[in-house]
This record gives structure tokens, sequence and C-alpha cells, in this order.
């Protein structure tokens, strides 16, 4: 059992926290599409968790701040940095290959799903309620109407390529759960934050040497240096800081609410950035996502009953 956040309605800041992580993370799909073009997938996994992490040392060093030295602490951030990081890129990108990007996006949107689960089954203090699965199938329900439901028809398809998206997802949930215990720890988020990439890029940098030798690949482009350091930047440096402060404070499972933002950032991106046209099916969808996380949270709820009770009386 992990003793860590209790089970209640997020702040208002922490709503501010993980709205601004859903963009810095639904954006995340824009550069890696610029740099995939010119990089492989382990290759730029690789320069985005090493590039944050020699930004997060020197923001440690310039503040202050060390970081741990004991043998238990640093067994944690390998273990986050492989289920957090490296394994969901690398399962979601070979999913990818062999299934339709729609597809993946509505399996990729399990993780609040899969969150809810592990958090149920391994804490003391997130478990399962009704508020909880209403929220989920509602949020569930606006991803795949954003995307579009004909991308199920991809379902029977490829079955290794929707297990290894559905892997990821799980992954990603699983470490949610599992970086709980750094704030027992107390351990700062911008220091787990550095501990994870730092884990991460130890981890790949042998993998990339050996497989994509990266000494014989063309020199990028300025565009794809510049999704690069976008990545390494805002999507990782940024992204993970709120990503365990959030996690400190208001727990896996509001945590990983996040996984059903991203695409809606996405689309927003795509028309403010690519004047992509907005159809009347993804405001649906949003609006779906909007209703499961005020379920989610529980306050709309409570506050319909309260004004039922005072109705009736």
């Amino acid at each position: 059992m992990i003793d860590v956040p209790a089970n209640r309605p997020m702040t208002p800041v922490e709503w501010a926290m993980l709205l601004t992580l859903g963009l810095f993370w639904g954006g995340s799909f824009f550069f890696t599409a610029i740099a995939l073009a010119e990089l492989p997938p382990l290759t730029l996994t690789l320069l985005r968790v090493g590039i944050a992490a020699l930004v997060l040392h020197l923001v440690l060093k310039i503040i202050g701040q060390r970081m741990p030295t004991g043998r238990k602490v640093w067994i944690a951030f390998f273990v986050i940095g492989l289920f957090n990081n490296i394994l969901p890129v690398y399962l979601i990108a070979w999913g990818q290959v062999r299934i339709p990007s729609g597809l993946a996006s509505i399996l990729a949107a399990t993780i609040p799903l899969f969150g809810v689960l592990v958090a149920h089954l391994f804490t003391h203090d997130e478990k399962m309620t009704a508020n909880r699965v209403a929220g989920l199938l509602l949020g569930f329900g606006g991803v795949v109407v954003m995307v579009g439901p004909a991308a199920l028809g991809g379902l029977g398809g490829d079955l290794l390529g929707q297990l290894s998206v559905l892997a990821a997802a799980l992954s990603s949930a699983s470490a949610g759960v599992f970086g709980r215990r750094f704030q027992a720890m107390r351990l700062t988020p911008l220091v787990t934050a550095t501990g994870q990439v730092t884990a991460a890029t130890v981890i790949l940098l042998p993998i990339v040497l050996l497989v994509d030798r990266p000494w014989t690949l063309a020199f990028p482009s300025g565009s794809a240096i510049g999704a690069v350091v976008g990545l390494a930047i805002l999507s990782t440096v940024f992204g993970y800081f709120l990503y365990f402060r959030i996690l400190s404070t208001a727990g896996a499972t509001n945590l990983l609410l996040v996984g059903f933002l991203m695409p809606v950032t996405a689309v927003l991106l795509g028309s403010l950035l690519l004047n992509e046209r907005l159809d009347p099916r993804e405001f649906l969808g949003m609006a779906l996502i909007g209703l499961g996380l005020a379920a989610m949270d529980g306050r709309l709820l409570r506050l319909a009953r309260r004004r039922g009770s005072a109705n009736s009386a």
C-alpha cells in the first residue's frame, strides 16, 4: 500500500496544471510528427529525454537542489523511467506502424481507465467510485466521438498492433500509480522529473547506439531540430514537472485524466495552427469529455443533489 494523497476533488490550481499538462502533451504530437520525418523513434526518444535531463540538472544546480544518491531511490527512478518514458513511446510507435492512427489514439485513451483500475487495486485512498466510473465512460466516449466511431472498425485487424498500444496505456497508468512513492521519499517534483529522464537516458543510450547507430543518420533540418527542442523543453521538462507536481497533490487517478485532454489539445491546435476545420462531431466529443471530467471531480453532482434537496424541502 502507498500512503500519499487523499481521494478528493482537485483544486482550481490543480485543474489549471492538468489543463496545461494536456496542452504540453497534446502539442507533442505536432513536434513528434515533424521530427519523425527525419529521425528514428528510438533516437528521437533519446534526444527528448537526454536534452531534458541536461536542462533539468542545470536548473537544479542554479536553484541549489541536489539529486539523491541512495540506491533505493535510483532503482525507483529507473523503474518509472522505463514504464513512463521508454515503453509507452516505443509501444505506441510500434503499434501505429500496424494500425490506423485513429484507432491507436482511441486505444491510447484507455490510460485513465487503466489508471483507475490499477489505483483501485494498489492504493487505499484512490478506490473506484460511481462518479469516477461514470466520468471515465463519458470521457472515453468523448474521445471515440472526436476521433470518429469509424476508427473502431479497425478492431480485430492487426491484433499485435492493438495490444501494443494497450500495453503502452497500461504501462503509463502503472507508472502513474508507482510514482506516488516519490512524495513519501520527500523528493520535490523537479528532482523526481530529473531522476526519471536521467534514468531513461541511461537505459536508452546503449540501445540507440546499437540499433539506430545515429552517427550514420543524415543531419536533421532546422525544423526537425526545433521540433526536438520543443519536445524536450515543453513536453518533457515542463510537462514532467507538472506531472509529478499534480501526482504529489492530486493523486494518480486525477493525473491520468490528462489522457482525455491530449486529443482535445491536438484537435484545437490543428484548427489554430493548421487551419483544420472542426466538425460538429469534434465539438460533441469535447463536450462529452468535459462532462466526464466534471463527473470525475464530483462537484457538479454534489451541487445538483444539494439543489434537489433544497427544492424538495
